[in-house]
């Protein structure tokens, strides 16, 4: 038996590597280099922790993890011993590393094509109240409710073996779910089949652009609209070009002049409340949209991100509610009625376009989770969802008047706004006189983020314009919220 003084074991206390893999990569190493033979005996646990200054049971995990690899063989009463099959040699690139495993390079070495995404998105911090571009309240989730139908979902799925790989449309519980959904409340006409699941709305867009366009090809977004939309369409070789928007929405006329000296492949836009602005698109405009799109032959992309939410009368019907051609691709999502972290977005459409969205899916995400899809089909089919949405716009809606108000109280004439007759966020435009670039830091500076209006801007030309989210907010944290804003606008204007 070798002494433990004659391993040659050293420890560095300085090393972010745990002692015990410091014994386990020296034993390892001794073995490789034919100083330490099969069927030798190691020093015994107590013998070399004296040794090493470290705690026995530091030696005793180190000696565990090396029979576990099948480097060492302990015999009760006698000992510790090296393996007589000692594990098969690995390739020299993936040999025994040393003990100070090299820190991972900033720059890979290797070519990364393509353009960094231009998408400015806002983190919590605690202390810190957030305008979030808006967000529903998590804390309103109806989480008893989903936990018990998750439960049943699980149970079902795993007994009739279906948590395995299946359509990569998604479950057929919840496509039928939202189908009735969508032709009973949204006057669409749609079925199971033309009914497409994805992980939230972001990755229909990203997806419909990718089915609907082709590098080289032109799309058209508002001058002043969601950035991750854009981005999805450059992200697929896409040019991108806007046509401005008035109290109406996208102006048409723009948008017909761009068809006439470009080959516009899509339209994406959001009809029922305009990101970032809130105003909706009136129905004469809605049917000459259809009609340009029969014209010159682009598809529209139909973002209803938060048709749920209407507060002061019934919603306009979706555009795609009067297609007749079938050049409406049509996303929603569940995800701002429950909670983000749901994911669970649909895109609607023609089979054939649905079909194509199915295999785009095949090849990043193959499909969704069918337990969460098939307990959001409970939930709907039972009237959950529904009771949760007229529980949850009665408390948005008192939280919209009441934002109004506090508007008004802190900021007076300095500040425009509409308030929205639906949405969960206010767009809020300040006097030309307001950098609101250094106002958006300086509320940060008293504990207030929001994100600069420019964020909306697809040419990234300054605006004077907020997109202010209040449904994330109590009572309390609203006002607060105003206060510090008002807070930084105030310092600022003095100087």
């Amino acid at each position: 038996m070798l002494r433990a003084s004659e391993l040659g074991i050293t420890i560095n206390r300085d090393s972010r590597t745990p002692p015990y893999l410091q014994i386990v990569h020296a034993v390892i190493e001794e073995i490789r280099r034919g100083r330490l033979q099969p069927g030798d005996a190691l020093p015994g646990t107590r013998d070399l922790a004296e040794a090493l200054e470290v705690n026995r049971k530091t030696v005793i995990l180190a000696y565990d993890e090396l029979t576990s690899q099948g480097w060492l063989t302990p015999e009760r009463a006698r000992g510790t011993f090296v393996s007589p099959r000692l594990p098969t040699a690995q390739p020299a690139a993936f040999a025994f590393r040393p003990v100070e495993t090299p820190r991972v390079p900033e720059e890979p070495d290797f070519r990364l094509p393509g353009q960094k995404t231009r998408v400015d998105f806002l983190l919590p911090e605690p202390g810190v109240l957030m305008f979030d571009d808006g967000a529903p309240d998590t804390r309103l989730v109806p989480v008893n409710e989903m936990a018990r139908a998750y439960r049943r979902s699980l149970l079902l799925l795993s007994r009739s073996n279906q948590l395995g790989y299946g359509d990569p449309r998604g479950t057929w519980a919840l496509r039928s779910a939202i189908s009735a959904m969508l032709n009973a409340d949204r006057g669409l006409n749609t079925t199971a089949e033309t009914i497409c699941l994805t992980r939230g709305s972001q990755m229909a867009i990203f997806v419909a652009a990718r089915v609907l366009t082709q590098p080289g090809d032109t799309a058209v977004l508002e001058s002043l609209s969601y950035p991750p939309a854009r981005e999805a369409f450059l992200a697929n070789g896409v040019e991108v070009v806007t046509a401005h928007i008035d109290d109406k929405g996208m102006r048409l006329d723009e948008l017909e002049r761009l068809c006439r000296v470009k080959r516009v492949r899509c339209v994406y836009l959001t009809p029922h409340h305009q990101f970032p602005t809130t105003v909706l698109l009136p129905p004469e405009r809605r049917l000459r949209l259809l009609a340009l799109a029969d014209q010159f032959g682009f598809a529209i992309i139909e973002d209803d991100y938060d048709h749920e939410f209407h507060f002061s009368h019934r919603p306009m019907l979706p555009l795609a509610s009067a297609d007749q051609w079938g050049k409406v691709a049509y996303i929603g999502s569940m995800s701002k009625l429950l909670t983000p972290s749901l994911r669970s977005g649909y895109i609607a459409g023609a089979k054939r376009f649905v079909d194509r969205v199915a295999e785009e899916i095949l090849l990043i995400d193959r499909q969704g989770d069918p337990a969460t899809e098939r307990a959001v089909a409970e939930m709907m089919e039972a009237g959950e969802i529904r009771r949760h949405a007229r529980k949850v716009l009665k408390i948005y809606d008192e939280r919209r008047l009441l934002f109004a108000e506090l508007l008004r109280r802190h900021f007076g004439t300095a500040i425009e706004f509409d308030v929205p007759d639906g949405g969960l966020a206010f767009w809020v435009r300040f006097d030309d006189g307001v950098d609101v670039e250094k106002l958006v830091a300086r509320a940060a500076s008293h504990g207030v983020k929001v994100l600069p209006g420019a964020t909306y801007s697809m040419s990234g030309e300054p605006t004077s314009g907020l997109r202010l989210g209040f449904a994330g907010l109590n009572e309390q944290e609203l006002e607060e919220a105003v206060t510090r804003l008002a807070k930084s606008w105030k310092g600022l204007r003095e100087g």
